[in-house]
């Protein structure tokens, strides 16, 4: 799946459509929202109602991802190679993890 490349790879070429200090806050809260959202849909399904609240953190995280390439100028790198939905999530943890 990862075609050869590390993780590291992956990363560093994520990193570079990533420089702007506002799409950098932007995904620094957006990639978050999208995963907790995603983990809440089990949940959602016995909880009346939650499903909103799981909805509504994956519409608002998107939106914020969006609103930080705007910023940046460049188009998400999901756009050209579906496999960087996945490298999102990672970059996150080296960003806020080390």
């Amino acid at each position: 799946m990862m075609g050869g490349r590390t993780w590291d790879d992956w990363i560093d070429e994520y990193s570079e459509s990533h420089q702007h200090p506002m799409n950098k806050l932007t995904h620094q809260f957006g990639i978050p929202m999208i995963a907790v959202s995603i983990l809440l849909v089990i949940p959602s399904f016995f909880v009346g109602g939650f499903w909103r609240f799981a909805l509504g953190l994956f519409v608002v995280g998107w939106i914020l991802q969006f609103i930080g390439h705007w910023f940046e100028g460049k188009p998400p790198e999901f756009m050209k190679d579906y496999r960087f939905l996945f490298v999102g999530m990672r970059w996150w943890m080296k960003k806020t993890f080390g």
